[in-house]
């Protein structure tokens, strides 16, 4: 399953990006920050507690069911009444839902996470980062397994002089990218891919903002 990773903010940061607003309404999402327990319900509430405690008034509080879908301005005008008392919309959603959120309601947002990357479930409350969204996918060439966010490094043109039984140098319990992506590729009798020379990585990525449009 792949979700957005988020990590609530610093308690000082939520508290300076809330300053001078003593009225506050809550906004969790129920997927992806539910799944990480960085915005469910649970933590919501945790949130209305922490903040009542330093003096904020809570108008409301609630977790739509997906923060980053045009249809949850339409879920947050039956809450209008306790949204209009608020100074601010603090927001427990990944970026893409205060965003959302901010173009659909007026009111100031203030994020209470932060995006870290976008992440599968791979084991029990474990997500690791299965795409950093470069622009430059490769894995046509390295059998699936992107070496940009398995390698620590992001090395594109194999392994670094470190790996050690297969294990990576900086990490010791972690695979080797490079490894893994020779076994799948042995596996599939295309080891010739691994000659393809990869140009350098354009880490500046594409012109912000960026902008995409459908082909008709």
């Amino acid at each position: 399953m792949i979700r957005s990773i988020t990590q609530l903010k610093p308690a000082e940061e939520i508290e300076q990006l809330l300053d001078g607003m003593g009225r506050v309404f809550i906004i969790g999402c129920g997927t992806c920050v539910t799944m990480t327990r960085t915005g469910g319900l649970p933590e919501v509430e945790a949130m209305k507690d922490e903040l009542s405690e330093k003096g904020k008034v809570i108008t409301g509080t609630t977790v739509v069911p997906v923060a980053c879908d045009n249809l949850t301005g339409e879920i947050l005008k039956e809450l209008q009444s306790m949204i209009k008392q608020a100074d601010a919309l603090l927001i427990m959603t990944c970026a893409y839902g205060v965003q959302t959120i901010a173009r659909q309601i007026n009111k100031i947002v203030i994020p209470a996470l932060n995006t870290l990357f976008i992440g599968k479930e791979t084991g029990a409350s474990e997500f690791n980062e299965v795409c950093s969204q470069c622009g430059t996918c490769i894995i046509g060439e390295t059998g699936g397994i992107c070496p940009v966010t398995a390698c620590h490094k992001g090395l594109v043109n194999g392994p670094c002089g470190g790996t050690n039984n297969g294990k990576c140098e900086i990490d010791s319990n972690k695979d080797c990218a490079w490894t893994m992506i020779y076994n799948r590729l042995s596996e599939l009798g295309r080891l010739d891919l691994m000659r393809n020379y990869q140009k350098p990585r354009n880490h500046l990525g594409e012109p912000s903002p960026g902008k995409f449009m459908i082909p008709t």
